[in-house]
């Protein structure tokens, strides 16, 4: 690894997690920087999936109070995003890696779409009066399949299951959003552990990307009420077209 590919990294890792941290989407930055870096689309998906992990982990910190009170919610969640979780990483494993090739370009624009979309999301989320005592059926279902594309993928699943979450759970966007990110630590453990063991994982690039990563998501986490959301959006938005269009034309 060159030293222009570390402070890429680095830099890109520091991103990621500040991104995900403030406005959800960071994966549109740490992938193609790995790219670029030379990794293959399937490893560089797989790294991405294992150096994000700490930024999650900061995100369960954070709200550790809105998740102890919500714990009654959890065991279905969690079973439905164990299942998905792995269903999806073990489909990316199966998948021939020219297969994923095919359609990465297709994940990508839809990571930017979601992400692009997010200020909908949350306007259409408003604070509920009550709160449900258990997760609906169709949260349930709902979380299994957008943890199955977070398993294959991962871009702005974030912002997948807060939408979910926020069309069958009756309760409070901070609740909503708590709760969301255990799910999406869960998510990204799996992605870990399948993909540590059995995935190609570039392990120099996750060594440089992964503390930054860390580092990243706490500053983003003490800044997040400073800083303006809409112009971070819209240059992680504008950099997920640019991968996308790159990616339609195999540059």
């Amino acid at each position: 690894m060159s030293t222009g590919d570390v402070v890429l990294l680095v830099l890109a890792g520091a991103g990621c997690g500040l991104v995900n941290s403030i406005a959800g989407g960071g994966s549109l930055i740490l992938f193609p920087a790995l790219l670029v870096t030379g990794l293959p689309p399937l490893s560089a998906n797989v790294t991405n999936s294992v150096a994000t992990w700490p930024g999650y982990l900061g995100g369960v910190g954070a709200f550790r109070n809105e998740i102890g009170e919500r714990r009654h919610l959890l065991p279905p969640l969690l079973a439905a995003t164990l299942a998905g979780s792995i269903t999806g990483c073990v489909l990316l494993l199966v998948t021939p890696s020219s297969a994923f090739d095919v359609v990465v370009p297709v994940l990508v624009l839809v990571a930017t779409v979601m992400t692009a979309l997010q200020p909908v999301v949350r306007r259409r989320l408003k604070d509920s009066a009550g709160a449900d005592h258990r997760p609906t059926v169709a949260a349930v279902v709902g979380v299994f399949l957008a943890t199955i594309y977070g398993g294959y993928f991962g871009g702005a699943l974030g912002v997948i299951v807060l939408g979910v979450l926020g069309l069958t759970i009756k309760d409070s966007i901070r609740n909503l959003n708590a709760t969301k990110s255990v799910i999406s630590l869960l998510d990204a453990t799996v992605s870990v552990v399948i993909f540590g063991l059995f995935g190609p994982v570039d392990w120099a690039s996750v060594l440089v990307a992964a503390p930054t990563c860390l580092v990243g998501g706490y500053i983003g986490g003490s800044i997040a009420r400073r800083m303006n959301e809409t112009v971070l959006r819209v240059c992680v938005v504008t950099l997920g077209a640019v991968v996308t269009v790159a990616l339609f034309l195999k540059i």
